[in-house]
């Protein structure tokens, strides 16, 4: 930790969300300014690069400036009324929750605007995808680190046309029906959600969500409790997604480009997850007891549901598209973090927040694994890719199969890597759900969701199997192995993959006193 003075962080978490606006904005200007290239797409794509990098600083700066020792305590706050009317105000601060995602929100798009600078996606102009890159990455820090309900559903919103456009303009086959359907289930949930935030406000008298979380107020009784967290719940997990409101996902993820991809699974789907924790559990505890089992089945049902279409996909002779079985796999381990969620519980809690920061490394890097397989052999099919590798990735580029076979390892949960702690603890917390909540139910949850880790070890050592291993074939061209772009892309999530799976304490030591102190500001 670095001694920074608080206007100083204030500024920093302000830059951090307005930044990347700013860059978009410059960023369809006839030339970007300041910077040169052989070209004017060159240079735009260089502009991106330079943007995202300044803000992942800001971000690393914020997190070395961090209060280390009161992690439950909002920092960086700055906080001006907006509409005195209805007490909304421009509120943004962090916490040990919403660091980590912070951080992650800007890595995940650094890497994203480096990899496109080697590799841009076919498609329209590079101006407008630097454009909407930014301000998707602006849309996504501005949701983890704003305080008002009201502002958190602008940000919730900013998110969706960006990556509309990212699916439909620069996706790949059937990408309009992809882009149609993530528009159409995340607006719908959308427009449920706004009225369940409106309802709390108005019944409360404050939009404030640190107000709301830590004052107790008899206005929100029970019913209107229930009635907020089934509206509100709705909306988040349609983004999460949980099952059955998962249907886009798969689609999206096929259709998407590989930068799309890895931005969507690593940070969209933690704006739900993350409402369920920052929203939900503090807000309308009563509520939100109510739903936890149902909350709980639904979870389980997702994590065995999402391992047997998976398991389906990766079977020999199956039409079976590996960057739709990535998706698939997303369905499960969003499960974990809803499970953990679901139990009311710091130990519960504290692993969902550990499987999403888990599951945005690993499966930003076997999204970013499976685009530079698209790219050398043209197909994400199975047994294609089987085909044009021989299924013998190792003997063919052993540096890349080598990664795929680590974010396979570290995917299934592998003790060591990141994936491990999260849905274990998920799994401890539903061994001793919260007071109140059934115990045999949640041990029933338990038991399913253990059995679910078996199926995902199952379909992603068969994908192992059939991409990476066998005997080389003597004839065929050999496929380029990681070039020094993608190695720069990838190093830093592996690193950290390993870091977190060794050193849990560190997203740990931030994470647990803010659970702490949210659950306990919770109880009424």
């Amino acid at each position: 930790m670095i001694d920074i003075n608080e206007s100083v962080m204030q500024f920093l978490l302000a830059f951090v969300v307005v930044g990347p606006l700013i860059g978009a904005a410059a960023a369809l200007l006839p030339a970007p300014p300041g910077l040169k290239g052989k070209s004017s797409e060159q240079a735009v794509l260089r502009h991106g690069v330079t943007v995202a990098g300044a803000v992942l600083i800001a971000a690393i700066v914020l997190a070395l400036g961090f209060d280390h020792d009161q992690p439950s305590k909002m920092q960086a706050s700055t906080d001006i009324s907006w509409i005195p009317a209805l007490d909304v105000r421009i509120h943004l601060g962090i916490d040990g929750i919403s660091l980590p995602l912070l951080v992650l929100t800007a890595l995940l798009t650094f890497l994203c605007a480096l990899y496109s600078y080697f590799k841009m996606p076919t498609g329209p102009s590079p101006k407008a995808f630097i454009a909407l890159l930014l301000v998707l990455e602006s849309g996504t820090l501005a949701t983890f680190a704003v305080l008002d309900l009201l502002l958190f559903f602008l940000a919730f919103e900013m998110v969706l046309i960006p990556m509309y456009f990212l699916i439909a303009r620069w996706g790949g086959e059937q990408r309009t029906q992809a882009a149609w359907k993530f528009i159409l289930y995340t607006l719908l949930g959308s427009v449920v959600m706004l009225l369940g935030l409106l309802l709390i406000g108005i019944k409360a008298g404050t939009f404030d969500m640190v107000a709301l979380a830590t004052d107790n107020r008899p206005e929100l009784t029970t019913s209107v409790q229930v009635i907020a967290v089934l509206s509100i719940g709705i909306g988040l997990a349609v983004k999460t997604p949980m099952w059955p409101l998962h249907s886009w996902l798969p689609d999206a993820h096929t259709a998407a480009p590989t930068v799309g991809s890895v931005l969507l699974a690593g940070v969209l789907l933690k704006m739900g997850t993350y409402g369920f924790v920052r929203i939900l559990l503090p807000i309308t505890p009563d509520g939100f007891r109510t739903f936890a089992p149902y909350l709980a089945a639904f979870a389980v049902v997702g994590i065995i549901y999402g391992s047997l279409a998976c398991l389906a996909l990766a079977k020999q002779g199956a039409k079976g598209d590996l960057k739709r079985l990535i998706a698939y796999s997303s369905v499960g381990h969003m499960g974990f973090v809803l499970l953990g969620i679901a139990t009311m519980t710091p130990t519960g809690v504290n692993g969902a927040l550990f499987a999403n920061i888990a599951h945005g490394l690993i499966t930003g890097l076997l999204f970013f694994l499976v685009g530079a397989l698209k790219d050398r052999t043209g197909t994400t099919d199975l047994d294609s890719l089987a085909q044009e590798t021989g299924a013998a990735l190792y003997g063919k580029a052993p540096r890349l199969g080598g990664l795929l076979a680590f974010g396979a390892v570290a995917s299934l949960g592998l003790p060591g890597l990141a994936g491990f702690w999260g849905e274990m603890l998920a799994l401890f917390g539903a061994f001793e759900p919260a007071d109140g909540l059934s115990r045999p139910a949640f041990l029933t949850f338990m038991t399913i969701a253990a059995f679910g880790t078996l199926l995902t070890a199952a379909y992603l050592l068969i994908v192992v199997r059939r991409v990476c291993m066998g005997a080389a074939p003597k004839e065929g061209p050999q496929l380029a192995d990681v070039q020094t772009y993608e190695f720069a892309a990838w190093t830093p999530l592996v690193a950290l993959t390993v870091l977190a799976g060794l050193w849990p304490a560190v997203l740990l030591g931030l994470t647990d006193p803010a659970v702490q102190q949210l659950l306990a500001g919770g109880t009424r």
